[in-house]
Order: C-alpha cells, then structure tokens, then sequence
C-alpha cells in the first residue's frame, strides 16, 4: 500500500493493480499502519458488523458530477476533461439495478424456493442501499450527466481509438477515510504505457468485471452506516431485515467503483451538446462534499442552466424511486 495527498487535498492509501477484496485490504491497511505509525489509515475498515448483504450490480448507466465551474468548461468545451489526463465517471446505481440484485441474490442464495415463497418474500436491499454509491445526492457538485455505458464507450473509441474496441484494465484500490474506491482504467489500444497492468477480466471472484454493455458489481459494503441487519429464515427461504433495536449504527467503509477514461491533457471527451443538456439533473448536496466544492440551491441553478442552454426552460431534479421497505422486527 502507498500514500498521497490527491489534488483535492485528501489522503489516499491505494494499492496499484490490484481490486482487493475487503479482507486483503484490511490486511494492506495493517501492514501500512505497522510501517507507517506516524501515518496510519482510518479504523473504519477494521470494524466488526452484523450481517448484511453483498449483492452482485449489473449497471448499465455512468454519471458524472461536477460544480459550476466544471459545468461552464463542459458547456464550453462540448464535454469532458480530466484534471490528471484521466477523465472520471462513476457507476450510476438505479432503483430497478438494485431490484434485479436483489432477485439474484435470491435465486442464487436459495435455488430451490418456491413460487408461493418467492411472492411472500419481501423486498429488503434497499434499505441497505445507504452509502452514496446509491443515493440521489452529490459529494462533487450541484450538476449531474447520466449517460449509457455503452454510449460513453462508443464516444470514446470513435475519438480516441480509431473506432476499435477500448482496452479496460484493473487501475487500483484507493481507501480513502471511511470510502473504498475500485478504479478501471480504460485506454486506447495503441497506448503501450499501461501494459503492466492486468486486464479486466470477466472472472467469477472479481470486484468488478465488463461484460454486454454493462459493468458488473460485486459490492462488499453498500450501507456505510449500518442500522440494520440480514437475517436469512434458510428454513423459509427468505431473506429479511432487522433493526438493529436502539443500539448505535455502526460506521464503515463503503465501496465504489469508478471508471477512469485516460485522455491527454486538453483532450475533451465530446457529445452533442443536445445530448448534454438532455441528461443533466440537478443534485442535492451530499453530507460530505470535498473540500473546494461550491454548491447551489435548486432556483440558483436552474438559472446557471437557463444561462448556458436558454433553449431548454425545466431542470429536471435527480430523484432516485424509493425502495420497498419491509417493518423492523426486533423480536427474537
């Protein structure tokens, strides 16, 4: 594991080439903190919890969040830049991509249910479906592009890879103070530079792997804040949630994955500016935005928008569909 202070002034203790599983970075974390006393990582990763799930995400869309500064370079510029000629998207986690995790994880947890059990059972992975990876809010900035991963994919390869099929590769992990960040690279296949870096491959044991237009999520920590427990009733074949009855939640690390696009500097990743503005939402502010990042109420950037796509007149709000919730049941 190795440390640096990132370009928005937060520490970073990553390791390169490597998606490493929650257990494996624990014991990277400790073996850092035994080298590095006057500089050790956060203990939020070495905590012990009650059970919770660890589904598997098919996600089919990317976002993007910036602030207005970003979003007047992306206005003008016709799209994206990167501040370390690497251009950033994250997964965008929809409410029907958590409904399909969760039928997989039941069918998968127990294969031989029945009909009657399967309609009795209750939706319950929503409510575990509490880090930022999930939520409609922003750490980054008031403004929000959503776009396909197949349509991204495609920009790229047409601009920067002569039209051929981008190479993705495993990048790193990144521990941040309470965040676990699963970094792809993804690069022309004329660019020779990253070749020490594996390939991501479509493996059953991987964090996070590609495949038909979607990327494969295999999240390990998804609550960050855990006020809830699983329980599995195997002799009902159902899958429930607990309140954890008064007791104080417990803070942990949450895990992310996002998708580095390696670009030149002043190189812009472009898209139609209708296609811009088309899938841009406003964000509510986070409870834990970087430093340096400005943040306006919903009427101050209506009229940022209005300003820079005076065509357009509604701003439409990032409002993720609430989850089913089932009744805590502290009994037992």
């Amino acid at each position: 594991m190795e440390h640096r202070r990132n370009w928005r002034g937060h520490d970073e203790y990553f390791v390169k080439r490597q998606h490493l599983k929650l257990e494996d970075l624990r014991a990277a974390a400790e073996d850092f903190n035994e080298r590095n006393p006057l500089l050790p990582t956060r203990d939020y990763i070495f905590q012990n919890l009650p059970p919770y799930p660890q589904p598997e995400f098919h996600v089919s869309h990317l976002k993007h969040d910036t602030d207005r500064v970003g979003l007047e370079g992306i206005k003008r510029d016709g799209g994206f830049r990167g501040p370390d000629s690497l251009q950033w998207w994250s997964l965008a986690v929809r409410p029907e991509d958590i409904a399909s995790a969760e039928t997989r994880l039941l069918e998968e947890t127990y294969p031989d249910r029945t009909e009657e059990q399967a309609q009795m059972q209750q939706s319950f992975l929503g409510r575990f479906a509490s880090s930022p990876a999930f939520l409609e809010t922003s750490r980054l900035g008031s403004y929000r592009f959503t776009l396909p991963v197949e349509e991204v994919l495609d920009a790229y390869s047409k601009q920067f890879c002569s039209a051929a099929q981008p190479v993705m590769r495993v990048f790193k992990t990144v521990l941040y103070n309470q965040e676990v960040m699963y970094v792809v690279l993804v690069h022309s296949p004329a660019n020779q530079k990253y070749q020490d870096y594996p390939l991501l491959r479509d493996n059953p044991n991987a964090v996070c792997v590609y495949r038909d237009g979607r990327f494969i999520w295999r999240s390990q920590a998804m609550c960050e804040t855990h006020r809830y427990m699983l329980v599995r009733r195997n002799d009902e074949s159902q899958m429930e949630v607990r309140d954890r009855c008064g007791r104080y939640p417990q803070f942990y690390v949450w895990d992310n994955v996002a998708i580095a696009l390696d670009m030149e500097d002043e190189q812009v990743l472009k898209f139609e500016d209708d296609k811009l503005r088309g899938n841009l939402k406003f964000c509510r502010k986070g409870q834990a935005p970087f430093r340096g990042t400005h943040f306006e109420n919903f009427k101050e950037a209506e009229e940022v928008v209005k300003d820079l796509w005076p065509e357009y007149q509604v701003l439409e709000k990032e409002q993720l569909a609430a989850s089913p919730k089932t009744e805590p049941d502290c009994s037992d």
